[in-house]
């Protein structure tokens, strides 16, 4: 049977666009196809904006520090209405710069929403992105699920009340108090964002420490940033109910308290964007969590289809989702094997005040292997022994086997955490020893020497039973 793509990519997200955009340099007919957003959650609800308004938030500060420098700079108002408006004229660039790279590419461009017919076709029909688009059938080879997730909301009386990341991006105004429920990525990044610029923030959190997954060292010090960002911290706490009261809403926690805010956020997670899609006419199994089931060649139990990214929630990460379109591409219409990508060793970022990066393994989990050497040190950095900010601490931690004495993680806490990790990370991949970092000159005067100039053992770690 004859089809009128070799590829047909559901979702023009960064993983969908790439995979889109090799398959065609290898000669293969591929057509797109996008219902909401060209570029996905990370150019329009993610990471651009999210990091956008991150360094929006820090202007103030920095004017306030600026005075120690010699500075008679005096700290204004922040005008939200245009700030979101100078985000918005940076994403709406990037929207056409993603159209025209895969125009030029030679790609093909529908707009909607895709509903599978078979393990072959689907309809693509209206959807926001073109709302009076005229359904049509696709017929492909093969096909990409690469639709991405979606924000979470608790199941609680009054949630319809509370947004989540994908209406913050398009608040009208700031809210003076805003509460803020859960403590991973996003949760902490709006806490910091909501808080810099002006904002009352309280945080709610299950657990003692935020960013569960991170290395417990890393944890610890950001749970005491939070605080010297002038964040009320709520820990081991769950939020029961959620009531309107005017234009304002109160929020009653499993411990009794109750908070008063302008505005709930619900940052609890994400789950795969599947449920319209019409997997079950296609074959594609789901698994636990209603994520799409795909093995190490991102094939579904559909031999023709495939998934990668965030629908598959193994590792939700933009760069992941790209690696994984990029290598599907290569495996199914190159001529030469495809290139292999270290996913092991992710590098990956917090975009706080402080920001903080993670490369490897944490120390719980390089423990299960073996007897570990901990590096660590605290200090205040350069700027702010000028600034007076005493309390804006760096942390850097060397994860080392103590047998091979490969280094096997390295976590930071501090300005400039994320530039420096990227190439922390190569030095990890690679499988660089301590001694490595031990004769490698640092650059003076930066904190990121630091990480060459760890010489002494801070503890030995027993390997985990």
């Amino acid at each position: 049977m004859s089809h009128e793509f070799d590829l047909l990519v559901i979702g023009a997200g960064s993983g969908g666009v790439r995979c889109a955009r090799i398959a065609a340099s290898h000669g293969a007919k591929v057509a797109i196809v996008e219902s909401r957003h060209w570029g996905g959650t990370c150019v329009n609800l993610g990471c651009v904006p999210k990091k956008l308004m991150v360094q929006a938030s820090e202007y103030g500060d920095l004017v306030d520090d600026s005075h120690a420098f010699g500075w008679s700079s005096t700290r204004g108002t922040h005008d939200w209405a245009t700030l979101i408006a100078a985000k918005d004229k940076e994403i709406t660039r990037l929207n056409g710069i993603y159209v025209s790279m895969l125009e030029k590419a030679g790609i093909a461009l529908f707009t909607g929403h895709t509903r599978f017919e078979d393990a072959h076709t689907v309809v693509v029909e209206p959807s926001p992105l073109a709302p009076d688009e005229a359904p049509r059938t696709v017929t492909a080879k093969r096909i990409v699920i690469a639709t991405g997730s979606t924000p979470l909301k608790l199941d609680i009386p009054g949630a319809d009340y509370a947004i989540t990341s994908d209406e913050a991006f398009h608040l009208t105004e700031r809210p003076q108090r805003v509460v803020i429920v859960g403590s991973g990525y996003i949760g902490v990044e709006f806490a910091g964002i909501f808080a810099g610029l002006g904002s009352t923030v309280d945080m709610v959190q299950r657990h003692d420490l935020p960013l569960r997954g991170f290395d417990e060292d890393l944890r610890k010090e950001l749970k005491d940033a939070i605080a010297v960002r002038g964040i009320t911290l709520h820990c081991n706490a769950s939020p029961t109910r959620i009531e309107k009261t005017g234009s304002a809403y109160t929020v009653s926690l499993n411990n009794g308290q109750t908070l008063d805010a302008d505005c709930v956020f619900f940052a609890v997670g994400r789950r795969p964007k599947i449920d319209s899609l019409g997997l079950e006419k296609a074959g594609v199994s789901t698994a636990k969590g209603g994520r799409i089931a795909v093995n190490d060649r991102q094939e579904t139990s559909q031999p023709n289809i495939y998934a990668i990214g965030d629908v598959t929630d193994r590792l939700n990460l933009t760069p992941v989702a790209i690696a994984e379109g990029h290598n599907l591409a290569d495996s199914l219409f190159g001529k030469e094997p495809p290139r292999t990508w270290s996913l092991d060793t992710t590098p990956k970022a917090v975009f706080f005040s402080p920001p903080l990066a993670s490369v490897g393994l944490t120390e719980e989990e390089a423990a299960k292997n073996g007897v570990l050497d901990i590096y660590l040190t605290r200090f205040t950095p350069m700027r702010h022994t000028l600034s007076g900010r005493k309390d804006r601490k760096t942390m850097m931690k060397l994860v080392v086997d103590q047998a091979s004495q490969k280094v096997v993680g390295a976590h930071v806490l501090g300005d400039d955490a994320a530039e420096m990790m990227q190439g922390v990370a190569i030095a990890v991949t690679a499988g660089l020893r301590k001694v490595d970092f031990d004769r490698t000159v640092g650059i003076h005067p930066t904190s990121a020497e630091e990480l060459v100039t760890l010489r002494t053992r801070t503890r030995e770690t027993p390997k985990a039973s």
